[in-house]
């Protein structure tokens, strides 16, 4: 089978959940995440390590990872707060860990309690941690920069800012940094323009995937954006699930079938069987019978002679 043109990311085990009430059982996640990846689903973020007194319905990630490393050919992913959950992950073996740095020095301390300040020393302290180890033995670790395009408690976050940080963190050592839409904020000039942004100090092989959400209705539009900037990972989450607790307003994800259908319907090879990632949908809206799944493609149906 050929290498996929564009790498889909599913953010629905941890994005999605992280921001529903609802626990769901550990089984059912299991359940998810193995038939995402018959799916042809090739990576998958399962959770955080983040405590469970801050985010309970994410406190089965050790048991997720370990689980997702026995599926064959599956990128197991991961969230990391700071530098005791990037330790959990390296235990863990996890494929691949994010840190979340906010470039809204609000949105950092109400996310992580963090100022941008132990940001950078949080991910000195990981980065001497993966100097240490074995290189098969080290996840990738890229960082996240969110609310690049734009924080609820502090609206835009200036340019200089943004490549500041961005500079700094590869500098550091960090594999790459990702572009993230927090809060909806984003639009496709706006998209263009960043990617552009920082590329320019960390180099187009240090940002390859953007993490988009839906808010205003521009996900797929900012999608397509990006992938005309030379973007190769996108990150979705399955029914539209998402958003951030720390961030008033910010709601779902890009909705994985209607990106899975998009990228085809383009001539793009995901590797993602649409009729078995619809079926997935159907299982999961089972499941959490109660939570509002989004999206077009399950709702009008493939086209004909599709």
């Amino acid at each position: 089978m050929p290498e996929p043109d564009i790498l889909v990311s599913e953010v629905g085990p941890r994005d999605g959940l992280q921001n529903i009430d609802a626990v769901l059982p550990t089984e059912a996640k299991k359940r998810w995440i193995q038939l995402e990846a018959e799916a042809g689903v090739t990576e998958i973020e399962v959770g955080s390590f983040v405590p469970a007194k801050y985010m309970p319905q994410l406190a089965d990630t050790l048991e997720l990872v370990s689980f997702a490393r026995a599926i064959k050919g599956l990128s197991v992913a991961v969230l990391v707060p700071n530098f005791y959950g990037a330790k959990a992950a390296v235990e863990a073996q996890a494929d691949k860990m994010s840190i979340p740095f906010s470039v809204s020095e609000t949105h950092c301390q109400r996310n992580l309690n963090r100022s941008h300040d132990q940001m950078f020393a949080e991910i000195d302290q990981i980065v001497d941690m993966l100097s240490l180890l074995p290189k098969e033995k080290r996840p990738h670790f890229e960082v996240g920069l969110s609310t690049a395009f734009g924080c609820s408690l502090e609206g835009k976050i200036a340019d200089e800012k943004i490549a500041e940080i961005a500079e700094k963190v590869i500098a550091a050592g960090c594999d790459e940094v990702g572009l993230s839409d927090t809060t909806g904020s984003a639009n496709p000039a706006q998209v263009r323009h960043l990617i552009k942004l920082v590329r320019s100090v960390v180099g187009n092989d240090k940002l390859t995937g953007v993490h988009l959400h839906n808010t205003r209705g521009l996900g797929l539009a900012n999608a397509l954006a990006a992938l005309e900037e030379g973007i190769t990972t996108l990150d979705s989450s399955l029914g539209g699930l998402g958003g951030c607790p720390a961030a008033p307003g910010a709601s779902g994800n890009i909705v994985t079938e209607d990106l899975v259908f998009m990228l085809e319907s383009m001539g793009l090879n995901t590797g993602i069987d649409i009729h078995k990632l619809l079926s997935v949908r159907q299982t999961l809206s089972e499941t959490i019978a109660g939570e509002s799944l989004f999206g077009f493609t399950a709702e009008a149906g493939l086209p004909k002679g599709y």
